[in-house]
């Protein structure tokens, strides 16, 4: 479970970036099973994108294992108006930056791979302290209705044999 503090910190680093790289037009942060982390992306679905971004992860990391190239890094989808550019946040998510055609590349993988690495050691970090620390599970069970009893009746007996 990640804090309200790291989801802040999380995207705070979204918006310094888009500060940094001024032809960004959206940042995602989200976990690799496609659940939006944080958004900046107006005009953009926030969901949508995440999960879009976890099916193409999915096909990438096969391309990426079938030529021998080690695990996935990053991803760059050039469309005829602007870039789609998918980078490793640690080891559960990743960082979807959008970007006009006129956008300067280098510099897009320059500040999306720092950022990236950013946001995946604070939600890295998140993940382990969640791990430390489960939640706390309730110790006692909820009262449970008791059957009525019958009272017993006793019989005296008396051991007079003779």
């Amino acid at each position: 479970m990640v804090s309200e503090d790291d989801l802040r910190t999380v995207l705070e680093e979204l918006h310094r970036l888009r500060t940094r790289v001024p032809q960004l037009t959206g940042a995602l942060a989200a976990g690799v099973d496609g659940l939006v982390v944080a958004h900046d992306t107006p005009g953009v679905d926030p969901d949508g994108l995440a999960a879009l971004t976890a099916a193409a992860l999915g096909v990438s990391v096969r391309v990426a294992d079938a030529t021998g190239n080690g695990g996935l890094r990053e991803l760059l989808v050039r469309g005829e108006r602007g870039y789609v550019a998918t980078y490793a946040a640690g080891r559960s998510a990743v960082l979807t930056l959008l970007a006009q055609d006129r956008v300067n590349v280098g510099r897009l993988h320059l500040e999306g791979r720092r950022s990236g690495a950013r946001i995946g050691e604070v939600l890295d970090a998140a993940e382990a302290a969640a791990a430390r620390n489960p939640p706390a599970r309730q110790t006692t069970a909820p009262p449970r209705a008791r059957a009525t009893r019958t009272p017993r009746t006793t019989t005296a007996r008396t051991t007079t044999d003779s």
